[in-house]
């Protein structure tokens, strides 16, 4: 055999893995320059520390979102980043559901939460929004709030007549910022441990 052939049996990380996507992986977030280092963008954030760490490109444009496909823990899942804006993320995770048949149980939402320190993260089986409103978006159309997430810290507002609108679309500091970037890693071990069927242990490993 030749090298050539060797090297031609190596799969590339470019190349999509086979068989049937189980799992949708949505990370939340505005698309843009400008919005890249806020902290309403925690969720692409992860999202895309997890596409590195597997050499998986986020980058085809579908279901109104970013999307790439990996395999996690023995399955096969399509990351994705709406592009259409925090408040309608829903679009895309429900367009991407009815393409692969996935139910909302599959859905994994990683999210800011600025009622948590940067830094932490909290897993949840399923629950309400939490005035989230890309994820107040998602329980809308889906109907359900029966899905598991991955909710990011991004810290509360520095005082209570603090716009909270301004403070989800400021950037983190750069000290916070090396916490975020801490926490994308748990959130890819959490991430692991929820498509194989143990989020009882990502939950008590990462609460």
């Amino acid at each position: 055999m030749s090298i050539f052939d060797i090297f031609s049996k190596i799969k590339s990380p470019d190349q999509a893995p086979s068989g049937a996507v189980e799992y949708i992986i949505a990370g939340l977030g505005n698309p843009g320059r400008e919005y890249a280092a806020n902290r309403h963008n925690a969720g692409f954030m992860a999202i895309d520390y997890i596409a590195r760490e597997l050499a998986v490109p986020v980058k085809k444009l579908r279901f109104k979102s970013l999307t790439g496909e990996a395999v996690i823990a023995g399955k096969k899942c399509l990351l994705i980043k709406p592009s259409n804006y925090m408040n309608k993320s829903g679009e895309s995770v429900v367009d991407a559901m009815g393409y692969y048949k996935i139910p909302i149980q599959k859905v994994i939402v990683i999210f800011d939460d600025v009622s948590l320190d940067p830094g932490r993260i909290r897993i949840r089986s399923k629950g309400s929004d939490g005035g989230q409103k890309g994820v107040k978006n998602i329980i809308y159309l889906t109907g359900s709030d029966d899905f598991p997430r991955i909710k990011i810290g991004i810290g509360q507002k520095p005082h209570p007549d603090y716009d909270l609108a301004s403070w989800v679309l400021s950037d983190f500091t750069r000290s916070e910022q090396k916490l975020i970037d801490s926490v994308c890693v748990d959130c890819l071990e959490a991430v692991k441990l929820i498509v194989g069927g143990d989020i009882t242990q990502a939950m008590n490993g990462y609460n």
